[in-house]
């Protein structure tokens, strides 16, 4: 089933030819950084506590598909199967589970829980990488399955514990004060 589906997603970039999809599989990781630097740099409290909860999401997300690929092991598809459509460059080692998956998976879905309803672009963002990946040939829909599952059930429990924990709350205090003597705040100009 997990070949058969593959198939599926990968023959349909010999059909179509869309280069938005490589430039999803391969470069959208960049413009989730930028991302994660805005909300980071608007100096918005919430947002920073987003930013850390996705951190630590994808931490301990990828600690736990470590572990997952120890227990479960393969290649990436174009290694393993004839005629593969592979479209991106990638080197051969365990694919099982998705690495890319298990970074956007986690901070969307962070993200998608601090914002409710707005956030949902985020989901649909992080679907998108899963998908072009199987659609460039690099991992199968299993890799990309355990590691959406993987961060989902993370970005729960970190959301749930992270924001209350008073160490976050007095690190990022620290770090905002040693912030203001680099980047001080502009103050209000206007003299009404």
């Amino acid at each position: 089933m997990n070949e058969n589906l593959f198939r599926l997603i990968n023959d349909l970039g010999k059909q179509y030819t869309i280069p938005a999809v490589v430039f999803i599989a391969e470069y959208t990781v960049i413009f989730l950084a930028v991302a994660v630097l805005i909300f980071w740099f608007t100096r918005v409290n919430q947002n920073r506590i987003m930013v850390i909860c996705g951190s630590f999401t994808f931490v301990i997300a990828e600690i736990f598909g470590k572990i997952a690929g120890k227990l479960h092991s393969n290649h990436q598809p174009f290694a393993e199967l004839s005629n593969v459509n592979q479209l991106i460059e990638k080197a051969v080692d365990n694919s099982f589970p998705s690495d890319h998956t298990i970074l956007f998976f986690s901070f969307c879905m962070t993200f998608w829980l601090f914002r409710g309803g707005k956030g949902a672009i985020w989901i649909l963002l992080a679907l998108l990488v899963g998908i072009s990946r199987i659609w460039v040939g690099v991992h199968y829909p299993a890799d990309i399955l355990v590691g959406a599952i993987i961060s989902i059930v993370t970005a729960f429990m970190v959301f749930r514990v992270v924001p209350k924990l008073s160490i976050v709350q007095k690190s990022l205090g620290i770090y905002e004060k040693g912030e203001s003597y680099i980047l001080p705040l502009k103050k209000d100009n206007y003299h009404g």
